[in-house]
């Protein structure tokens, strides 16, 4: 067990002249991934070892079985390959939501509440992924998840912070109390988190494989458990709606060629219609969005459309997509054209004045918008791998689209779908229950190729669909290094109040200069976990050698050799 000391959110250093490289949400992530790799296993292999490990040190931000996506570029075939394991909606049954009584209750028609249950995608994706990709053994890669399941992790200050955060979903069951309140309370900095029965779980998995939590004992047990609660599942429904492979979508931007998830993921679309329009209105030109009130006015306009536009994207399975004029260039042109076209004339900072109120504004002189609405318990994990053999793996597994929420079988704790059964839901999951679609997600898992071959992977949790543009514009628009791209301040898409939730970093006179504008500032924390932590790595344009980093918004750590 390397990691010993406590992760730490702040500064991070980068890695540099490397043949292999990693970047992940954990420390102890990060260690797993490294050692598979140098005991010759691929970035796939090590991908499985890293998230097999992440579900049981990290059950703030996931669990196994939540939802797995995946982008991978194979050397050996120059192809790229994208797989979607989200949690499923049962075809032919309603909605599920349990009650803590024990009983279960049916969702009545017009009312969704979130989150509702689903069937886990976690261990489907990990077989599909060690089947088609894997060359270690299977037990092998289930090891150090056995370990430090058994043994337990330290809690940091930040799981600490997220737990406690998180405890009404964790007081909803008898059993979840006891996994996570052991003593009444949640694990303290520095104790260590135990889940022996998660590891007799991973033992029986090492063993028999991932089909355990499809169709064999944890699988058995889920079903039983949700047949207890009144959800009537049968066991074929484990495996209903198998995991998806699919192309990757793909866009050009300046020289670039951006791989991203297609539909029904929804932040390569959301990335390529973004970068469009501010490519047509030469953001570049104005500078960046930290010093320029005209370049931040433009971002979150972008934002703003898109973010309501999108609200049609669907599983192609069941809807047509329109992806032709929503990657149109002539489109992008054409919304660019609105927004330059749609500026106020006049200052109006004064109405914001009257509006909001002259004690808010009279401490700084500045206008400033109160708090927004508290944030839902939701967590997950990205990781960024690039192997010696130059395979390059981008995914993100996540605690959301998984099993019956608050619920824990075998020592897997389980968080629910957050998903709404229609086409309602903009910013996170939607589905429909029937016709075998999968739900829709804004995982961002993103590769950018130079000359047609890999240059750069990057991805994050938190916010995904609107920070990856912001991300990949300060690259690509404006040249930022990856991990200062990573630092620079994210935000929201504009409000229809005309309120901007972005991180407190901003310079006073771009503030008072988007006043004029008519927007507002609601000053987040500086540096926000929840939008995101960013892993990344990257090769070098001359040397070819590879880079990797991690944001500094949460625990991460880059390595490489």
């Amino acid at each position: 067990m390397e990691s010993t000391l406590l992760p730490m959110q702040g500064p991070k250093e980068s890695v540099h002249g490397k043949k292999a490289v990693c970047s992940t949400a954990h420390p102890i992530v990060t260690d797993t991934i490294m050692k598979t790799m140098k005991a010759g296993g691929n970035a796939v292999d090590a991908a499985i070892a890293g998230s097999m490990v992440q579900a049981a040190i990290e059950p703030d931000m996931s669990n196994h079985a939540g939802t797995v996506t995946f982008l991978y570029w194979e050397a050996k075939s120059g192809k790229a390959y994208q797989l979607n394991s989200t949690g499923t909606l049962v075809p032919g049954l309603a909605p599920f939501r349990p009650l803590p009584s024990g009983l279960g209750m049916l969702v009545p028609a017009g009312v969704e509440p979130a989150p509702c249950a689903c069937i886990p995608g976690f261990m489907p994706g990990m077989k599909a992924l060690f089947e088609r990709f894997g060359t270690r053994p299977w037990a092998t890669l289930c090891e150090d998840a056995i370990l430090w399941a058994e043994e337990g992790h330290p809690v940091s200050s930040f799981e600490f912070g997220v737990l406690e955060s998180e405890m009404p979903s964790h007081a909803y069951f008898p059993e979840s109390r006891a996994l996570f309140m052991p003593d009444g309370h949640t694990p303290q900095v520095g104790e260590r988190f135990r889940n022996p029965k998660l590891a007799a779980t991973l033992r029986r998995v090492a063993k028999e494989g991932p089909d355990d939590f499809l169709t064999g004992v944890w699988a058995q047990h889920f079903v039983k458990h949700a047949n207890d609660l009144g959800w009537p599942i049968e066991l074929r429904h484990m495996t209903a709606i198998p995991p998806r492979w699919q192309e990757p979508l793909r866009y050009p931007h300046r020289g670039y060629e951006v791989l991203q998830l297609s539909p029904p993921e929804r932040t390569g679309l959301f990335s390529a219609f973004v970068l469009g329009i501010l490519a047509h209105l030469d953001v570049t030109k104005l500078g960046h969005y930290t010093e320029s009130a005209e370049a931040l006015y433009y971002m979150a306009h972008a934002l703003r459309w898109v973010d309501n536009e999108l609200v049609y994207l669907q599983d192609p399975l069941i809807w047509d997509v329109p992806l032709d004029p929503w990657l149109s260039g002539d489109y992008h042109r054409m919304v660019a054209g609105v927004l330059r076209h749609s500026k106020p004339k006049i200052d109006l900072t004064e109405h914001l004045r009257l509006y909001y109120g002259v004690p808010r504004l009279a401490a700084t002189g500045l206008p400033i918008a109160g708090p927004g609405k508290p944030r839902p318990p939701i967590g997950s994990c990205e990781l960024s791998i690039v192997d010696p053999e130059g395979n390059w793996v981008q995914m993100m597994h996540t605690m959301q689209s998984g099993g019956i929420p608050g619920a824990v079988v075998d020592g897997v704790p389980m968080n629910g779908s957050n998903a709404v059964p229609t086409m309602k839901s903009r910013l996170c999951v939607s589905g429909w229950l029937t016709g075998g679609g999968r739900i829709r997600c804004v995982i961002g898992n993103t590769i950018v190729l130079k000359d047609g071959k890999p240059w750069l992977s990057l991805g994050t949790p938190g916010n995904v669909h609107v920070t990856v543009p912001q991300v990949l514009s300060n690259i690509l628009d404006y040249g930022y290094e990856p991990y200062e791209a990573s630092v620079l301040p994210r935000m929201l898409p504009l409000r229809d109040d005309y309120v901007l939730e972005i991180e407190s970093r901003l310079p006073a006179k771009v503030v008072s200069d988007l006043a004029r504008l008519g927007i507002i500032i609601h000053p987040l924390a500086p540096y926000d976990y929840h939008k995101g932590s960013y892993q990344i790595c990257w090769k070098h344009p001359t040397t070819g050698t590879l880079s990797a980093c991690t944001d500094p918004r949460r625990c991460g750590k880059a390595d490489g050799f």
